[in-house]
């Protein structure tokens, strides 16, 4: 897949100062990243334990500078090895001090071998398909869905095929499919069954799921527990279950999205591979848009249509006084405009029509997507940093890993052809409103400012250093979870539950950080969802607070993503914007204001909304003291699990299923020597 002639690694005595030590966590940081960011590694005596941060940290930069050397040394470009190890050694600091992170997804997977031998596909955060095509290829939307999620990889989808083909009755075959036991394996029964459904082969007579390794086993390539064959099994029952009825007659939005839905629901029902979605329909489709009403389809809610969150291509100019209402009522449709998307980047800078082949946007809406393209994201933090000109140092790096993702092809060439094009990438922050109140809520927009320009001339130099275009959207705001939870920041732009809450983490019930978590005194329960996962409480007092999301009026909410689409993000800010009932009445005059400055937003109430198990749960002072006081050091041991678990489009809606009743240092110059290092007769760019 990526040819790899020579590894690099960091200087050994580097790592010394690393191997003995401990970064500054956050209050879930450590056992956040011990679930799940710490691959197993063999030591000398062969014992297996899971990695400790410095040696993940390790992984992930060598990762990152092997992609780098072997694509120069590929293409017979400059590496000066003195010059790339002096820049993977700041890299490492950078990531140690918390400055930035890769996603989950770069944590998990950069540096394995996983990638060199299967492309790059895990690396990559989440993805967006056009059902446009069915009448061309009509599984493969749903196939690329499937295939992308068993990677983690949260996808959405439109519903634009409505109406593309009739479906068939299906005629059979008189051979016995066999399922590989293989992500391939599973995918490819998901296509035999579809394309029978509309002409284009037949069913088989029998299906064997045997070679399918039970549930609990090792997944041993992309890490992880195997579920068993009991969700795919499962996921051909409902796919019949769909279809048959419509046979006849032309598939519909709702075929599509309850399609999409239980492939999820196949893919998260193993309890370690997560996944989102997000379906994306039109604002006329009366049908769509009733989906998740509980009382015109409490069943299904209930069966699978929980597995995406669901909003409206909307247009410039409709009238939002229907749509605003329904999604005052549960927080949906969320909003994509497609016309914003594809004409600008940041709002400042007015229409460049760069970006005109965009399709749709990914599960939390902060990138805009061609179909069948994958976004690659990166995460810093501003509130960590002291001064603009330390900010702009992290994001030389922070945009040196995300470029570099981009040259290691995936296993899908229709998505390898747009990556070689656009080589999108998605700069984040998280701890934006921590930011506000350290540095300012003028001079925030001032870095943002002067950090984009920077990027862009980052993203001059270095692509022509590694001959490659320049990436067509740079910058984003994701809505972080997980990784934000390492320094211990409030995630992309929103605003902290409260002062004192219970933060709930989902965790597979094989896994042996169950019995560790137990001992330490945590309160576990069983998921509702029936997801095969234990949910511990980890009780959270929020070290740095001002005001929690119930402080925070939606019109400010708004002004803020309007305000970081305008300075910072020329892809887009993804946003869940809480609203009190009292100002549920102002949703569709917000949206009409601002349908010219936002690209995408979502909602939620902030009252009848919460569910079992939520992510987020206030509690009191004293609460929390009573449950911190009972609480004991997690062992970790005893830890030899490789498991990847957690979602990886994680804030907010995206974190968890929507449940059936409640859907929803130095100074930084580019003067002409700096310039002139990308040139053939010189040597690479000092920070390669």
């Amino acid at each position: 897949m990526f040819e790899v002639k020579e590894r690099f690694k960091l200087s050994e005595k580097f790592l010394d100062e690393f191997n003995e030590e401990q970064p500054n966590w956050g209050p879930l940081g450590y056992v956040t990243f011990k679930r799940t960011y710490a691959r197993v590694i063999v030591d000398e005596e062969g014992a297996e334990r899971t990695e400790e941060y410095w040696e993940t940290i390790r992984r992930v930069v060598e990762g990152c500078y092997t992609i780098q050397l072997n694509h120069c040394k590929n293409l017979k470009l400059p590496w000066i090895p003195y010059k790339a190890q002096k820049s993977a050694q700041e890299m490492y600091n950078l990531m140690w001090n918390f400055r930035f992170l890769p996603p989950g997804r770069g944590l998990w997977m950069m540096g394995s071998d996983y990638i060199y031998e299967r492309g790059s596909a895990a690396l990559n955060n989440c993805a967006f398909v056009s059902t446009n095509e069915l009448d061309v290829s009509f599984a493969a939307p749903f196939c690329f869905l499937m295939d992308m999620s068993m990677l983690g990889v949260g996808v959405a989808f439109d519903c634009e095929g409505a109406g593309l083909v009739y479906v068939k009755q299906v005629e059979t075959a008189g051979y016995t499919h066999v399922v590989e036991d293989s992500k391939e394996g599973w995918v490819d029964l998901v296509r035999v069954l579809l394309e029978a459904y509309v002409g284009n082969g037949k069913r088989p007579v029998n299906i064997d799921y045997s070679k399918i390794r039970p549930i609990g086993s090792p997944i041993n390539t992309f890490g992880g527990i195997a579920p068993g064959p009991g969700p795919l099994m499962e996921c051909v029952k409902n796919v019949d279950t769909i279809l048959e009825p419509r046979i006849g007659e032309r598939i519909t939005s709702t075929d599509i999205t309850d399609l999409m839905n239980v492939i999820g629901k196949c893919v998260v029902s193993g309890g370690v591979r997560r996944t989102a979605e997000l379906a994306l329909g039109k604002t006329d489709d009366e049908d769509y848009l009733e989906l998740k009403d509980p009382k015109l389809h409490e069943q299904k809610l209930r069966d699978w249509r929980w597995a995406s969150n669901n909003s409206v291509l909307a247009d410039i100019g409709i009238d939002y006084n229907t749509l605003g209402a329904q999604t005052a009522k549960n927080g949906e449709p969320g909003y994509f405009w497609l016309e914003n998307a594809r004409a600008y980047g940041r709002m400042k800078d007015g229409i460049n029509d760069l970006d005109a082949k965009v399709m749709g946007t990914n599960p939390c809406a902060e990138q805009s997507l061609e179909s069948f393209e994958v976004c690659n994201l990166v995460e810093t933090f501003p509130s960590l940093h002291e001064t603009l000109e330390e900010y702009l140092r992290t994001l030389k790096f922070a945009y040196l890993y995300a470029k570099t993702v981009t040259l290691i092809p995936t296993h899908n060439e229709r998505t390898n052809a747009i990556m070689l094009r656009n080589r999108r990438i998605g700069l984040s922050q998280s701890g934006i409103v921590e930011s506000f109140e350290r540095h300012g809520r003028r001079e925030h927009f001032n870095w943002c400012d002067k950090g984009y320009e920077y990027v862009g001339k980052l993203d001059k130099i270095y692509s022509q250093w590694l001959c490659i275009p320049e990436s067509v959207k740079k910058t984003s705001v994701k809505p972080s979870g997980t990784v934000s939870l390492l320094p211990g920041v409030t995630p992309g732009i929103h605003y902290a539950h409260s002062e004192y809450y219970y933060r709930t983490i989902r965790i597979d019930k094989t896994s042996p950080l169950v019995e560790a978590i137990k001992a330490a005194g945590h309160r576990m329960e069983e998921s509702v969802y029936g997801d095969n996962t234990w949910v511990v409480y980890f009780p959270v007092h929020e070290q740095h607070f001002e005001r929690s999301k119930d402080d925070v009026s939606i019109w400010e909410q708004v002004e803020n993503v309007s305000q970081m689409q305008h300075y910072w993000a020329d892809n887009q800010v993804s946003a869940t914007v809480t609203f009190s009932p009292d100002e549920a009445k102002d949703i569709p005059k917000i949206l009409e204001l601002y349908e010219n400055k936002l690209k995408s937003i979502s909602f939620l109430p902030l009252t009848d909304h919460s569910y079992p198990q939520a992510p987020y749960q206030t509690i009191t002072r004293e609460t929390y003291l009573q449950a911190s006081e009972k609480l004991q050091p997690v062992d970790f041991s005893m830890l030899n699990t490789d498991e990847a678990e957690d979602v990886f489009c994680d804030g907010d809606k995206c974190a968890i299923p929507v449940p059936h009743e409640q859907p929803e240092t130095e100074e930084i110059t580019f003067d002409d020597s700096e310039k002139a290092e990308t040139s053939p007769s010189h040597e690479a760019p000092a920070t390669q």
